[in-house]
C-alpha cells in the first residue's frame, strides 16, 4: 500500500510540473534550437523561404570580418567592463555609506531607487535632452566654468564613454542594494576584533570587510555582467542603428539587430547570436567558477 502511494505521488508530481516543462521548452529550448538551425543555412530576405544547409560558413564569415563583428566584440567587452567596475566602486562606496543608520536615511535609499524606476529608452531620451549641444543643460553648466560645449553622443569618439556614464547613472543603484544586502548578513565580531586590534578604516574595509563581501562582489559582478553585455536598448535609443553614422557605439546586441532586420540576412544573424550566447556562457561560468574558489 505504501509503494502505492509513493508511485502516485510521483505520477502526482511530474502531473504538476509537466504544463511548466511543456511551456519551458515551447519558449526557450525551441527558439534557441531554431536559432541555431538558423545559423546552419542561408535564410535570407524571409524566414520562411527556401534555405539550403551551408554548414559552418555563416561562423567563418562571422568571425572573419574584421570591418564590424570584431569591432563590435571590442566595444561590448570595453562597454561591459568600464561599466561594470565603475558601478561596482560607486555602489561598493554608496553600500559603505548606508550601511549604518542615519537620519535621512529613508529618503537617500528612496532617491537611489530613482534611475532604477524608469525604461532604458526613457532614459536614453532624457539624456539625449540633458546632452544635448545646441539646448542641453549639461554644456550650460560647463559653460559656467569655462568647458567649451561637447558634442557628447554627436561625437564619434566621445560616443561609448558617455553611453557608459550613463549606464553607470541608471544602474549603479542596483550593485549598491546588492551590496549593502550583503553587508546587513556580515557578522561585526571581525570588524570588532580588528578596532580593539587598532586597525584603522581603510585597514577594516581592505582586510576584513572586503574579504568577507567576496562571494556577494562576485555574485553581483555575474548578474550586472550579463545585464551589461546585452545592452541594446539604451544605444540603440540614443544612437539609432548601427550605433552611429560610423559604428562608433555598435555592440554585438545593435550588429545583430542590424543584419537581421536592416539587412535580413537571418542566417549570418543567428551565428552571431549563437557565438553572442556562448561568449556570455563563458563569462559566467568563469565568473562562478571564482565566485566558488572565494566562497571556499
Amino acid at each position: 500500500m505504501a509503494r502505492t502511494l509513493e508511485q502516485e505521488y510521483r505520477r502526482l508530481k511530474w502531473t504538476m510540473i509537466a504544463p511548466a516543462v511543456v511551456f519551458i521548452g515551447l519558449m526557450v529550448v525551441f527558439p534557441l534550437a531554431y536559432t541555431l538551425w538558423l545559423s546552419l543555412t542561408d535564410a535570407f530576405g524571409a524566414v520562411n523561404a527556401d534555405t539550403r544547409f551551408l554548414g559552418l560558413t555563416n561562423y567563418t564569415d562571422a568571425l572573419s570580418d574584421t570591418r564590424r563583428f570584431w569591432p563590435a566584440v571590442g566595444r561590448t567587452f570595453l562597454f561591459t567592463v568600464a561599466a561594470v567596475v565603475l558601478e561596482l566602486a560607486l555602489g561598493l562606496a554608496l553600500a559603505m555609506l548606508l550601511r549604518r543608520p542615519f537620519r535621512g536615511m529613508r529618503w537617500m535609499r528612496t532617491i537611489l531607487m530613482v534611475p532604477l524606476l524608469a525604461t532604458p529608452v526613457a532614459v536614453g531620451v532624457v539624456w539625449m535632452l540633458i546632452l544635448d549641444p545646441t539646448v542641453g543643460i549639461a554644456n550650460a553648466l560647463l559653460g559656467l566654468v569655462g568647458i567649451p560645449p561637447q558634442p557628447f553622443l554627436g561625437s564619434v569618439a566621445q560616443s561609448l564613454p558617455t553611453l557608459i556614464l550613463i549606464d553607470v547613472w541608471q544602474w549603479t543603484p542596483m550593485m549598491t542594494l546588492l551590496l549593502l544586502a550583503g553587508l546587513t548578513t556580515l557578522p561585526e565580531e571581525p570588524e570588532e576584533a580588528a578596532l580593539v586590534d587598532g586597525a584603522g578604516p581603510w585597514q577594516r574595509f581592505r582586510l576584513v570587510t572586503l574579504p568577507m563581501l567576496g562571494t556577494t562582489i562576485v555574485t553581483a559582478l555575474v548578474l550586472r555582467s550579463v545585464d551589461a553585455l546585452k545592452t541594446f536598448d539604451l544605444i540603440y535609443a540614443t544612437k539609432g542603428a548601427g550605433g552611429g553614422s560610423s559604428y562608433e557605439a555598435e555592440t554585438l546586441n545593435v550588429y545583430a539587430y542590424g543584419i537581421t532586420f536592416d539587412y535580413s540576412e537571418y542566417g549570418l544573424a543567428a551565428a552571431v547570436l549563437v557565438l553572442f550566447t556562448v561568449l556570455i556562457i563563458g563569462i559566467v561560468v568563469v565568473l562562478r567558477l571564482r565566485s566558488e574558489k572565494a566562497g571556499s
